[in-house]
């Protein structure tokens, strides 16, 4: 890995940190770089959250990324995904959850929204929450988010998973365990999806 800028979005309550969490465990058990910008709209729950996270082999100067050069947007709400999308780069990947979280009277159409998203060229769309409530709880719908975005994080499995177990594990061998079964559940997404784009070509 030279570097990996990522946008992560969502609404406060959705587990952007716990995201944020689990990759910054992972790079530095790495021996990489990391810089993470000041979270954004965590006071309100419900409110929009956005963090920019930079890792990279080398030191990295700015904890800000430059619109046009993220890697990826790792986003848990829809809608929210599609606010950062000057940030992604050309060739990026937009990795999202399909269910709204809505809190807004105004909240645009669905269908419009999804519409959206598919237009773009590298994307991954899931519905994180029915997947986690099949595994045991919706609350672990950010790590099936994470696990879909993991084929593009470089970033080895297992010191992912050791970083699930870093952060959960004070609260029960249960919770890692389905915390890790959702990494694994959104990872499956994404690869059944690049194994059909590379047969396509």
């Amino acid at each position: 890995m030279n570097k990996k800028d990522i946008i992560l979005a969502g609404v406060g309550g959705q587990g952007i940190l716990s995201i944020a969490a689990v990759i910054g465990y992972a790079a530095v058990q790495s021996g990489l770089y990391l810089k993470q910008a000041e979270v954004h709209g965590m006071s309100q729950r419900g409110g929009d959250v956005q963090s920019h996270l930079r890792i990279s082999e080398n030191e990295i100067a700015s904890d800000l990324i430059p619109q046009g050069k993220a890697d990826m947007i790792i986003s848990v709400e829809p809608m929210e995904s599609l606010r950062y999308l000057p940030f992604l780069h050309k060739n990026g990947w937009l990795i999202t959850n399909s269910k709204p979280f809505i809190n807004i009277s105004n909240y645009p159409d669905e269908e419009s929204i999804l519409k959206e998203i598919k237009s773009i060229t590298n994307h991954v769309i899931l519905d994180a929450e029915t997947m986690a409530k099949d595994l045991g709880s919706a609350r672990a719908a950010n790590m099936v988010i994470l696990g879909a975005a993991i084929p593009f994080l470089e970033l080895d499995f297992e010191k992912l998973r050791e970083g699930v177990k870093f952060l959960f594990g004070k609260k029960g061998e249960d919770l890692v365990t389905l915390n890790v079964n959702a990494l694994k559940a959104g990872r499956k997404i994404t690869e059944e999806k690049i194994k059909k784009k590379s047969e396509k070509v």
